[in-house]
């Protein structure tokens, strides 16, 4: 019997000590410094909102769309992470709107804000 016990208890701290690595590590592609940069995007532009990337200032290469292709309607927000994995906090954003324009805003800091308004 104390054997048993003894056995459940190892288990049950296995799998505690692997739920709180596994919750400690970030996603795959996410950067490992703590920052967070989780962004709530507010589209007050008066057009849908399309696509949406992001480029570490030091690159300047855009990744992929942060939207996942859901658009945003007008006056609608939508949360994001902004972060390509390097540790960045400086990105410029890229976005496409309906109608064809296109809005590029610079050195956007994403550890700083929680809240991104983006206007025409």
């Amino acid at each position: 019997m104390l054997a048993r016990r003894l056995f459940t208890a190892a288990v049950i701290v296995a799998a505690l000590g692997a739920g709180a690595l596994t919750a400690a590590t970030p996603p795959e592609g996410q950067s490992r410094d703590g920052q967070n940069r989780r962004v709530r995007i507010h589209n007050q532009t008066g057009a849908a909102l399309l696509k949406l990337q992001a480029a570490d200032v030091r690159t300047g290469e855009y990744g992929r769309d942060l939207l996942g292709g859901t658009p945003v309607a007008a006056g609608a927000s939508a949360p994001v992470t902004i972060d390509a994995g390097g540790g960045a906090c400086l990105y410029d954003l890229r976005a496409e709107l309906a109608g064809g324009q296109v809005l590029v805003r610079e050195n956007v800091n994403a550890c700083r804000i929680a809240d991104y308004y983006l206007t025409r």
